[in-house]
């Protein structure tokens, strides 16, 4: 057991408070560590601001969400009633609700940025690996949260929006049924589905979401954060003072505390503008169609879910008996060219050359349906293993061939369009739109190992650059 720090008996109340405290939890050490003797980068950009931007929004999230459960009722004979009493006449209801319902498509704005710096930036690179999965997970965690909640308000897209997607989990060869029947906790989406979804979205997932917000939070400041040069400043040869802290870094606070207040002051005036003059945002955030009580017996003329699923949703009807002719000369040709360019032993070429005829015949045994599940959770599974598909001398876009800025700029601009396509009805140019820019973004990751390399590449400075400002 540590020994207790003694105080003069003269020092003011407040420091031996603190001095009682400090003796029975690290308040003081956990200041210093994670605040005040943090060092990070003194270059930080505008693109920094999206982490505490996110944790600020999670707060918002949890706060409203305490006070809407106050008066939810998880039930579907009055789940969509309770909603409209919330909205018209519980005192400051509505705001509350609009809080909730914009924070959640805030969230994903900010995290689809924050995650966009960690791409270019290279945050995912040698020693931050764990970093970056921690911040996967949440992303994975948030999609789930998101899912769940969009359910409770049992209005029309709520309804029809989780018939649709629960039962693509039916497509899962042989257990697809029953785990299908396991999530509704019912044949259809039910007075259990909401129940399951509500104790989910409010109790377990939260829970999740949380722990790993600490974890990602603890590794980021185990290993120091990123910059926009991608150079280390606290490796063993960066330049430090006499007291062993980075010429490059800059406590933590109260310089960067300050600078994220610019963040949070600015994000506070947009969040604040569409919440009182918008908070449907044209339908985006919150569709008409849940504006309407869940009906069983009709069935709205599109389904499509929040947009911030929607690229995702687009991958997956992406994928038709058509497609799945082009997935399988892919998976081919990826083979042919592995056994032909690699320094693999003639065993390991042979062994590649009959996986891939066996995953072909898999993929033609199996219902499409199917495939486009497996693409959908795949698009998002793939962004875990990016440390390692990375191969570029690099970390920080700055540093690249201009050619690949090129590249992740058409990346963006794909990503934006699945987006859109995935809240239009289906058309057969939409549909191949999707199917393009499906192909695509596998293709940007799956052969990153190989273009990463190429082009010739600027040199990385030793320290920072700055310019103060």
């Amino acid at each position: 057991m540590a020994e207790f720090k003694e105080i003069s008996p003269n020092a003011s109340a407040g420091a031996r408070l603190l001095n009682w405290v400090d003796n029975r939890f690290p308040a003081s050490q956990l200041y210093k560590e994670h605040l005040s003797e943090y060092y990070a980068p003194k270059n930080f950009n505008f693109w920094y601001f999206f982490g505490s931007l996110a944790l600020l929004v999670l707060v918002i999230q949890i706060v409203t969400g305490i006070f809407l459960v106050m008066n939810y009722k998880p039930d579907a004979a009055v789940a969509f009633a309770s909603v409209e009493y919330i909205m018209r006449d519980v005192p400051w209801g509505w705001l509350i609700r609009y809080m909730h319902s914009t924070g959640a498509s805030a969230f994903f704005i900010v995290v689809y940025m924050h995650m966009f710096r960690g791409l270019i930036y290279g945050s995912y690179r040698k020693p931050r690996e764990l970093v970056w999965i921690f911040g996967c997970a949440i992303f994975l965690c948030l999609m789930a949260e998101a899912f769940m909640g969009y359910l409770l308000p049992w209005g029309q897209m709520s309804y029809w929006g989780a018939q649709v997607i629960v039962n693509l989990f039916s497509a899962i060869p042989f257990v697809g049924p029953d785990l299908a029947l396991l999530i509704r906790g019912d044949y259809v989406v039910s007075d259990a589905t909401l129940n399951r979804f509500f104790a989910f979205h409010v109790i377990a997932v939260p829970l999740v979401l949380l722990g790993l917000v600490v974890a990602h939070i603890i590794a980021l400041h185990e290993v120091g954060s990123n910059n926009p040069d991608g150079v280390e400043i606290k490796g063993p040869k960066a330049p430090k003072d006499a007291q062993g802290h980075p010429l490059d870094g800059i406590p933590f606070h109260p310089y960067y505390t300050v600078h994220d207040i610019l963040g949070v002051s600015v994000f506070l005036m947009a969040f604040s503008a569409i919440i009182f003059f918008a908070p449907t945002a044209g339908g985006y955030f919150l569709e008409y169609n849940n504006f309407i009580p869940a009906d069983p017996f009709k069935t709205p003329n599109h389904i499509a879910p929040v947009w911030y699923f929607t690229p995702f949703y687009s991958m997956l009807r992406a994928i038709t008996s058509e497609m799945m002719y082009a997935l399988i000369a892919c998976v081919f040709g990826a083979g042919l060219f592995a056994a032909l360019k690699s320094k693999m032993p003639s065993f390991m070429k042979a062994v590649s050359v009959v996986a891939c005829v066996a995953v072909i015949a898999m993929m033609l045994s199996i219902d499409a349906k199917f495939w486009g599940v497996v693409v959908m959770g795949g698009a998002v599974v793939i962004l875990f293993f990016l440390p390692w598909l990375d191969n570029a001398p690099v970390k920080s876009i700055r540093y690249r061939p201009d050619w690949q800025k090129y590249l992740y700029a058409v990346f963006v601009v794909v990503f934006a369009v699945l987006g859109y396509l995935g809240v239009q009805p289906p058309s057969e140019i939409g549909g191949r739109v999707s199917q393009v820019g499906t192909l695509f973004y596998f293709g940007f990751f799956l052969l990153m190992p190989w273009w990463s390399q190429i082009g010739t590449f600027k040199q990385v400075p030793d320290r920072v650059t700055f310019e103060a400002h």
